[in-house]
């Protein structure tokens, strides 16, 4: 009865009709606040724009969520449009739960932001006037009245560009939205009991989880839920009102959203949902692995090069090994906790960042490029590092230089990824920040493993070999590793900075080497203080980084033959022919996607296996760290880059295939279809 009252009150009212407010780009109804704001006022024909409806209800007021649940009705919108344009539903928040009466609501309780993309039709010219009407329920806890809102914009066909600050606006809306579970979920309803298994990772925490139903009347709203876990799945389990044919919701965990539909199964019991701390451990054990195999990639081995130097030199009862393993673990995880927290906090205030993000600005890669530089002449022997005396007390056992090294080697890992890394730093992105911090302190753990295992383990360090002549050789031939480090340095900058970037870079380089050979040709001469002339050029090298900045994003090349640039449109297109599809995901940083790529994608073999089976290929570059790719590769339960995806045809969900290739791999997927 609590029901049928609410909704005829409800009905009542909207029959009764509500003052509509009209205001250009927002309006101000007698109880919620709306605007309507685009992401840019100067689209690009035939492309989409992105809107945001930001509501607001007024203190003790709130409005609807799609599904309003028990009771409420969801808003109505209608929109004006110039002719061939057209605007998507709008994609909704993660609501909130309200508990009147024994009736059960979806709300919002303060601003939300509703988003929806509006395609501009191709032969777009001058303004184009967008309207929009809205009809609405606002409650409190005992009263409703309905609310009319008109808002107008108007958009001028340009370029497309898109303010920073706006883009970071927009960027953190997107970020509350619900994402695409990439895996499907089943679901059991038998007894009058719902049993709902949803696809998530084991090592992930699963704390605060609600389904929130969008198919009517599957589930009592006002039912309690319990979740327990089976492995990688989670199974929700509730009072069911009807057995639909198919089920439809959104999947909160922690105040995150995944879009859930689910088909008919068996849905099995499982064991109570693993707490927070047992993921967290398993995620930091995976993180400690994925370090430790770090060690064996190209991008680190040039930097462990100079640590094996470093360690033959301690290797003496007059030396200091546990303390210099020490001290190059507190360089190693010091780097991987900065970058780790630095992340966490841009992912906190709306950015689409993921692991290694620091290396899609080239004003970075130009500082790695001026030091790598830098280590490899001085391997080759063109200078000795002199530095003040200060530095020199404070290294003068080598702990200082084995921290350097360790926090070289950390930050120059990043483009790496390997076994066990993906899922780890992806759960570090999802738990608490204070078990994501312990995270990448895992990871730096197992970077600086071998190390402290040699200086702690005599055993290990008796097989290092002596210190002599031969380390002078060892240091000209471990040069060769650092330039090649350099050259592809160099490299990436020109990808992401142009021809003009990569120019300033290599000069920048040069003007430091040239202060470098100065002050080695004064030390070789005995001259105190030999490094002086090497600051004012090194400075003025540096002052190179204000000048680098990004290239004008231009149409993707993807090297493989037949390859195309990622989109989810074409993705979705393709998908629909029937086709199999093999996405990839990259970045020109990405040492691991770019050995992967040279070894096994865009080998002759795998090339022709890939056309024999009629798979489209679709290249995300992730390199300036596109936030539209960073969206879909965190749906993934990713951090970064690489991510390889089957998508076979007649399966819902892609394949996440390993992050280490290998030619038989794909051509049996492209056989297989």
């Amino acid at each position: 009865m609590a029901q049928l009252r609410f909704a005829l009150m409800s009905l009542l009212l909207l029959l009764l009709g509500g003052t509509p407010a009209i205001a250009q780009g927002f309006a101000k109804g007698p109880h919620v606040r709306s605007e309507l704001v685009a992401e840019t006022q100067r689209p690009k024909p035939g492309s989409d724009v992105t809107l945001a409806l930001v509501s607001t209800p007024d203190p003790k007021w709130h409005a609807y969520w799609q599904n309003p649940g028990d009771a409420g009705l969801p808003a109505e919108a209608r929109w004006t449009l110039p002719a061939g344009a057209r605007a998507e539903d709008f994609r909704y928040p993660v609501p909130q739960r309200l508990l009147i009466a024994g009736l059960m609501n979806y709300v919002y309780e303060g601003t939300f932001v509703r988003l929806t993309t509006l395609h501009i039709p191709a032969d777009a010219a001058g303004v184009l006037p967008v309207k929009l009407k809205l009809d609405y329920l606002v409650c409190t806890d005992t009263l409703c009245v309905p609310e009319k809102a008109a808002l107008e914009t108007s958009l001028t066909i340009g370029d497309g560009t898109i303010d920073p600050a706006t883009r970071a606006k927009f960027d953190g809306w997107r970020a509350k939205l619900p994402k695409p579970l990439s895996t499907p979920a089943t679901f059991q309803a038998e007894g009058g009991t719902l049993r709902i298994a949803v696809p998530y990772p084991a090592g992930a925490t699963a704390k605060d989880v609600y389904f929130y139903p969008l198919t009517a009347n599957a589930v009592d709203y006002a039912a309690p839920q319990t979740v327990a876990r089976d492995g990688d799945r989670l199974l929700l389990e509730t009072k069911a009102r009807t057995a639909p044919a198919a089920l439809e919701g959104v999947l909160a965990i922690d105040g995150q959203g995944l879009t859930v539909t689910a088909t008919p199964g068996a849905v099995p019991p499982g064991r109570p949902a693993a707490t927070p701390w047992l993921a967290a451990i398993g995620a930091f054990f995976a993180a400690v692995l994925g370090g430790l195999i770090l060690n064996v990639m190209p991008c680190v081995f040039p930097i462990l090069s100079l640590k094996a130097l470093s360690l033959a030199k301690a290797n003496t009862d007059a030396g200091s090994p546990r303390a210099e393993a020490l001290a190059y673990t507190a360089g190693v995880v010091l780097v991987c906790l900065a970058l780790g927290g630095l992340l966490l906090g841009l992912r906190a205030a709306g950015a689409t960042v993921g692991w290694a993000f620091q290396l899609q600005d080239p004003r970075v890669i130009l500082v790695l490029l001026l030091l790598v530089s830098a280590i490899a002449f001085n391997l080759a022997g063109l200078f000795e590092i002199m530095t003040p005396s200060f530095v020199n007390r404070a290294a003068s056992k080598g702990h200082g230089g084995a921290f350097a090294t360790g926090a070289l080697a950390a930050f120059i890992a990043t483009p790496c990824t390997g076994p066990f890394m993906a899922s780890a730093l992806g759960a570090a992105l999802v738990l608490p920040w204070f078990a994501g911090l312990a995270i990448f302190g895992g990871l730096g753990l197992g970077i600086a493993l071998p190390f402290l295992l040699l200086g702690f383990v005599p055993a290990f360090r008796r097989k290092l070999p002596k210190p002599g002549a031969w380390m002078a050789t060892m240091r000209h031939i471990l040069s060769v590793p650092m330039f090649l480090t350099a050259l592809a340095l160099a490299w990436v900058l020109g990808k992401q900075a142009g021809v003009d970037g990569m120019t300033i870079g290599l000069a920048a380089t040069l003007l430091a080497t040239l202060g470098l050979w100065w002050a080695g040709a004064r030390q070789a001469k005995g001259r105190s203080r030999a490094w002086l002339p090497a600051v004012p050029l090194v400075l003025l090298a540096l002052g190179g980084v204000a000048l680098v900045h990004p290239a004008a994003a231009g149409p993707q090349a993807a090297a493989m033959a037949g390859a195309e640039p990622f989109s989810e449109a074409r993705l979705a297109e393709l998908r629909a022919q029937g086709r199999p599809v093999f996405a990839y995901f990259t970045a020109d940083w990405c040492l691991t996607c770019k050995v992967n790529e040279k070894a096994v994608i865009e080998t002759a073999a795998v090339e022709k296996a890939l056309a024999d089976g009629k798979v489209a290929v679709l290249v995300g570059d992730w390199t300036n760290g596109d936030a539209t790719l960073g969206r879909f590769i965190e749906a993934h339960n990713r951090a970064g880059v690489p991510l390889y995806l089957w998508y076979k045809p007649g399966q819902d969900a892609p394949e996440v295939l390993p992050q280490v290739l290998t030619q038989d791999l794909l051509a049996a997927r492209a056989k297989g279809g």
